[in-house]
């Protein structure tokens, strides 16, 4: 389908009229497009880029209904080419082979270019991403891609290569307050041939609830005003209780498999880890508002127990994994407390990131290899049998039994000759793990006199 040919007009008739208002009102050029103005502003790439009807191919990147969609029928409307648009999720290698096709009988013909833009571009494979490489090498087609996830980890490199990148932010409430405006006052696609008077509380709640949802502020207007009676005089009012009902639950700017799952369960180890439990539980619900697995919520909880606060409180894994257990067995919305009670618990626990040094030994044993096992550390009936075929001193009975030694410690070598004296663990100060440091300090100390 070509959007440029479909929507060559910007006056609506009868049966567009019966389109959504959020539809009506979709922008249809680059100066009523709303918000990124780091990439439309006045002198920016993207702006010069339409202005000049030089068009690369770009991916677009951002949260949904951050407008690139919205983006990519303005520069249908802003570039003269021929303007296609394919669906990642329902299309595939066929329906691009019939966009190439045609995109080289339009460069025959008159010479003109064609615009590809493939929603949800991330949703393609492998094989299916490559197969755009050539027609992109070729000039044929030009792709504008849109994806909500992070490209650097949907898209391949090649493609990548090929392309410039553009990320889209969040739209604010202000951007949505300028689009309820211009929906009130257009005469043609908006509500401006009613009689109507929306309140500054209405719009500010429809702004606000939107979370930076424009369809969504505009499809809660019109049903405002289609179900709100006319006055007497004609007028129809929206007041802020009706805008209310017509918008009731606030619109949270989360999707699970997007980059705000990454950097709201970012935002949430972090601020436990700096022990502001206010943050966290801040995170967690706005995680949670968004639809996020409460089981996930648990499991980087559980990760945290021992990464974050680990021996300064070994405790903490318990309370965690019963916390967990509790929810299973009650459920929602009770399940609420035993979230918030690990989550203040991780929080205001003493910390210590001593369990690292698994990770320095790993790297360790990767640089130089595994070494020997000191030979009175051997299994003691393999050394035996070995001694007496040998002949030669059995060195399992050079191994010292803390247990025979006072306070069940001696000093001996546990490490291979090859790491002899290294230390990678580092006990911390906090909480229990300076008393179980400190135990150690002093049976050295002792056993030394």
């Amino acid at each position: 389908m070509s959007l440029f040919e479909e929507e060559k007009k910007y006056e609506f008739d009868n049966n567009q009229r019966n389109m959504p208002l959020a539809t009506r009102m979709r922008p249809v050029s680059l100066q009523e497009f709303t918000g990124q103005e780091h990439l439309v502003g006045e002198g920016k790439m993207l702006q010069r880029m339409i202005k000049s009807g030089v068009i690369g191919s770009l991916i677009l990147y951002g949260p949904p209904s951050s407008g690139k969609t919205t983006l990519a029928h303005v520069i249908s409307r802003e570039v003269d080419a021929r303007f296609e648009v394919i669906n990642a999720v329902l299309d595939g290698i066929k329906e691009l082979k019939n966009v190439v096709s045609k995109a080289k009988y339009q460069i025959k013909a008159n010479n003109k270019k064609t615009i590809l833009f493939i929603d949800e571009i991330h949703r393609w494979n492998k094989a299916q991403q490559d197969a755009l490489l050539p027609h992109l090498e070729s000039g044929v087609i030009t792709l504008v891609g849109a994806t909500t996830e992070n490209p650097f980890y949907s898209l391949v490199s090649p493609l990548l290569s090929r392309c410039q990148l553009f990320e889209l932010y969040s739209l604010t409430s202000e951007h949505v307050d300028l689009m309820i405006d211009r929906a009130i006052k257009d005469e043609n696609r908006g509500l401006g041939f009613m009689d109507l008077n929306v309140s500054d509380a209405a719009k500010r709640h429809l702004a606000e609830y939107a979370g930076g949802d424009i369809r969504n502020a505009l499809n809660a207007l019109e049903v405002a005003v289609l179900s709100t009676p006319r006055q007497a005089d004609g007028k129809v009012n929206i007041t802020l209780d009706i805008a209310k009902e017509s918008i009731q639950r606030r619109n949270i700017r989360y999707d699970r498999t997007g980059d705000e799952h990454y950097h709201y369960a970012s935002a949430f180890i972090k601020s436990m880890r700096g022990s502001d439990a206010d943050a966290a539980l801040y995170w967690m619900i706005a995680m949670l508002e968004g639809g996020e697995d409460p089981n996930f919520i648990f499991r980087r909880m559980l990760i945290f127990a021992s990464e974050d606060v680990g021996l300064a409180d070994p405790y903490a894994l318990t309370v965690v994994n019963a916390a967990h257990d509790a929810f299973h067995k009650n459920g929602m919305p009770e399940g609420l407390y035993f979230l918030s009670h690990a989550c203040i618990f991780l929080s205001l626990s003493p910390k210590s990131n001593s369990t690292k040094a698994l990770f320095e030994i790993n790297d360790e044993i990767k640089k130089s290899g595994i070494g020997d096992v000191p030979p009175h550390l051997k299994d003691k009936t393999a050394n035996k049998l070995a001694a007496r075929y040998l002949d030669i001193h059995n060195a399992s009975d050079d191994y010292k039994y803390p247990h025979n030694y006072e306070r069940n410690w001696v000093e001996q070598q546990y490490l291979p000759d090859i790491v002899k004296g290294r230390s990678w663990f580092q006990g911390g100060t906090e909480g229990r793990e300076s008393v179980l440091v400190k135990r150690l300090q002093e049976l050295i100390k002792v056993n030394k006199k």
